[in-house]
């Protein structure tokens, strides 16, 4: 059996999932296990291989089965996977700096290791589950969590740019001050940049900037009297049931996505806009209303161009491991592996 492993650094844990050369998933259900990044390179790798030993054992397999591996993780990185020498809030340790991670993984487990970031994985995915693996479409994934994310498919292929940044979505500079509702805000990014897409559309954005400037104006409500990290976590769910300060805040994140996507409509043309993560684990009610509230924050569109349509990425949770999956077939077969 010819099979390629997609696995997903994260934070906190890794994801695995396993894929056969006839694109079918061996694992359909979540499968993690601890990530232990911040203990540096030596303990994640290792871990990543205990990890795909229990993936493994689960789908019936065994190690020599499996011909390629695919792995994403959070930036920033090359395209090759060379981690910033800066580190990031994921590898802080100091010998991730400037570490070759999908080297160092291909070394450990004396497999081939293709590479990507998370937001490009799960984009990758999206676009797949869309238009099929021969694709020659395009389309814009934007991916909202902590931070923001994202990827552009161009002609079937994950844009990774010369350093690696390409689909830095979050980083995009938007004309937020004419989003109604917000004058006088400063949405400020953690990479320093006022105003692109991630300091108003995440959950950091919620707690660094828009609960307190939305709390400002209605003093008397229950989340004013909580912390203010636990209460940024609880407005999406007081949302979904309807808080009408709390909605107020995920127009304004939708608003803010529709002016973006306004930009990369007239920059590439796609086929297709595509929004992930949590800000869309809700009840499909509200997704819908979200959805439409995107579509209501951009500007007029070109009548060839209003039907774009927009879709929520499937599989959230195993996205990312997916889109690694993708690639390593990629892979796989380009050197004649599967």
């Amino acid at each position: 059996m010819e099979v390629v492993a997609g696995i997903d650094l994260g934070g906190t844990a890794i994801n695995y999932t396993l894929m056969n050369r006839e694109e079918k998933f061996l694992i359909e259900e979540l499968c993690e296990h601890p990530a232990l990044s911040k203990q540096g390179p030596e303990v994640c790798l290792q871990q990543i291989a205990a990890g795909l030993a229990i993936a493994i054992e689960l789908a019936g397999i065994a190690l020599d089965d499996i011909v390629a591996i695919g792995l994403d993780t959070p930036g920033p990185s090359s395209a090759s996977g060379q981690l910033s020498a800066r580190g990031s809030t994921n590898f802080v340790h100091p010998k991730w700096a400037g570490f070759d991670i999908r080297e160092g993984l291909a070394h450990k487990l004396g497999k081939p290791v293709s590479y990507l970031n998370d937001a490009n994985a799960a984009a990758l995915w999206g676009h797949y589950t869309i238009f099929g693996a021969n694709s020659h479409e395009t389309s814009i994934s934007d991916v909202v969590g902590t931070g923001n994310g994202g990827g552009i498919i161009l002609d079937g292929n994950v844009v990774k740019g010369k350093n690696g940044f390409g689909g830095e979505l979050g980083h995009v500079l938007i004309p937020y001050q004419s989003i109604a509702g917000i004058a006088g805000i400063h949405p400020q990014c953690n990479c320093g940049r006022i105003g692109d897409l991630e300091s108003l559309c995440s959950l950091t954005a919620i707690e660094k900037t828009l609960l307190p400037y939305f709390l400002q104006r209605s003093p008397s409500h229950a989340l004013a009297q909580q912390d203010r990290h636990q209460a940024a976590k609880s407005v999406r769910g007081l949302a979904d049931h309807r808080d009408a300060m709390c909605k107020e805040i995920f127009r304004v994140q939708a608003h803010a996505l529709g002016l973006f996507f306004d930009e990369m409509i007239n920059t590439f043309d796609p086929d297709a806009l595509i929004v992930g993560g949590g800000v869309l684990e809700t009840s499909p009610e509200f997704q819908q209303w979200f959805l439409a509230e995107i579509r209501a924050g951009m500007p007029n569109q070109r009548e060839e161009q209003a039907n774009i349509p927009i879709h929520v990425m499937p599989n959230g949770d195993t996205a990312g491991a997916r889109g690694a999956a993708l690639e390593a077939l990629k892979l796989a077969r380009q050197s004649g592996l599967a």
